[in-house]
């Protein structure tokens, strides 16, 4: 498929994501702020991929440990994203109805965040490499 297609898509999704974390901020009967934190997450999310394919040898097809590890960090931070927002409800710091809308969010921007890799992941003309 067409490149800067999937590159509006991923956007337009993205935007889709915050727009439900924020909606579980700041709506009126939620009105707090605490959520947010789970941006650091999505920040956090690529990087040990980033690194992983900067550092490991292409030429092998057969799993190294560096792609390992950086799965392994990259599912801690994911996990910890989506349970940040139950920790916060359970003790009552935010109301669920928010914890729903942010864990929606949640999945939709690490779905954006897991189809930029899809798309731009391949080390050809059009990679996030040259960014």
């Amino acid at each position: 498929f067409c490149r800067p297609i999937a590159l509006v898509g991923l956007s337009f999704s993205g935007a889709i994501g915050l727009t439900f974390l924020l909606l579980g901020c700041a709506l009126e009967q939620y009105g707090v702020y605490w959520p947010l934190f789970v941006l650091i997450f999505y920040i956090l999310s690529p990087i040990p991929t980033f690194i992983s394919r900067r550092l490991s040898d292409d030429s092998d097809a057969a799993s190294n440990a560096c792609r390992e590890l950086a799965c392994f960090f990259t599912t801690g931070i994911v996990v910890s994203a989506f349970g940040l927002p139950i920790i916060l409800a359970r003790v009552a710091l935010i109301q669920w109805g928010a914890c729903g809308l942010v864990m929606a969010g949640n999945a939709v921007i690490f779905l954006t965040i897991l189809g930029f890799f899809l798309v731009f992941g391949g080390g050809d003309d059009f990679s996030w490499e040259q960014w």
